[in-house]
């Protein structure tokens, strides 16, 4: 069975698209410790990033650095990386613009419209 992220890539479950090429998706966590906290997967489901082939897990974090940058402009906060890996068996980097007030495993309630303001936002 295929995991979330691959069911959200396919379109087969919604998500807050942030950004989208060849190997790489990112979306809004519907879950967030930060608003704007982004999940930048590859496409390719394998369950850890260190089993990625090189052109994916370069691709990867490209995309990593390229939405940091970005979100860092748009939203003027450092953007924090967080890899865990064991939450979902599908490799993937957390990206939480830090407010100041951001801790490990918080999280911020937000409204559809919130969402969709962010995801305006913070879209590529």
């Amino acid at each position: 069975m295929s995991s979330i992220f691959t069911q959200i890539i396919q379109g087969e479950i919604p998500c807050y698209k942030i950004y989208e090429d060849d190997k790489t998706f990112a979306f809004l966590d519907i879950h967030p410790e930060t608003k704007g906290h982004t999940l930048v997967v590859p496409k390719l489901e394998v369950d850890k990033i260190y089993d990625l082939p090189d052109a994916d897990y370069q691709a990867l974090m490209a995309t990593v650095k390229k939405l940091s940058q970005h979100m860092e402009k748009q939203l003027g906060q450092r953007t924090l990386w967080k890899v865990i890996g064991t939450d979902v068996p599908h490799a993937h980097v957390h990206l939480l613009p830090f407010d100041g007030t951001w801790h490990h495993g918080r999280e911020i309630k937000m409204t559809e419209d919130d969402f969709q303001q962010i995801q305006k936002q913070l879209q590529l």
